[in-house]
């Protein structure tokens, strides 16, 4: 039986503004955390916004967990040289809902696409290696709706098995939102189902 991962490695928060310098031209790499491709394009334009005098704005992004969804981009540069670099460094971090950025002021000296791959590459290398990884449980989220009757059956499953509640609604019925690591689930599903006082539900 293979064990299913319910893993994953992200950057807590977001790095900047790291420099390396090669033969006159300036990088300035960025990594953030993003969760959308809205939330990429927003992130995107604050950069160019503050660095507006740059020549190219080149990145790659990963998004998604069980279904990884990418984009790399040369802005520009000569195919495959900027982009693909960057994407290379998010995958040998092996961390997801990231974007990086890497920001060129030329410097008058064309560094030819062997020196364009070798920059981008140390660019992002120098900033992924700064921001801190971090590693989160994949979770599967349960929506309880229960009447306040059965409050101290549905706590006793709660405390045996070291839940969280991130959300609780009191009102004429009880309503709790329950996040469960993958792995656990299944079983934690079952022992709310066979109390059959409460409707369950998995939301997105």
């Amino acid at each position: 039986m293979t064990s299913e991962k319910d893993t994953y490695k992200t950057i807590e928060i977001a790095k900047g503004d790291v420099l390396f310098k090669e033969k006159g031209s300036k990088f300035f790499s960025f990594v953030i955390p993003v969760f959308s491709e809205d939330e990429v394009k927003l992130r995107l334009e604050e950069i160019k916004k503050k660095h507006h005098s740059a020549r190219h704005w080149c990145y790659a992004y990963q998004l998604g967990i069980d279904t990884i969804r990418y984009r790399v981009n040369d802005d520009g540069e000569p195919g495959n040289t900027a982009g693909q670099p960057i994407y290379g460094q998010i995958l040998s971090k092996d961390i997801t809902n990231v974007l990086v950025v890497v920001v060129r002021y030329f410097g008058g000296t064309k560094l030819g696409v062997g020196g364009l791959i070798s920059a981008y590459k140390t660019s992002a290398k120098m900033v992924l290696d700064e921001a801190k990884i971090v590693e989160k449980t994949i979770d599967v989220h349960f929506e309880l709706i229960f009447e306040y009757e059965h409050m101290n059956k549905v706590m006793r499953i709660v405390k045996e098995n070291n839940l969280q509640i991130s959300h609780q609604k009191m009102e004429l019925n009880c309503e709790f939102v329950i996040p469960i690591r993958k792995k656990n689930s299944e079983k934690i599903k079952k022992l709310f189902t066979d109390l059959r006082c409460l409707k369950i539900s998995e939301i997105n």
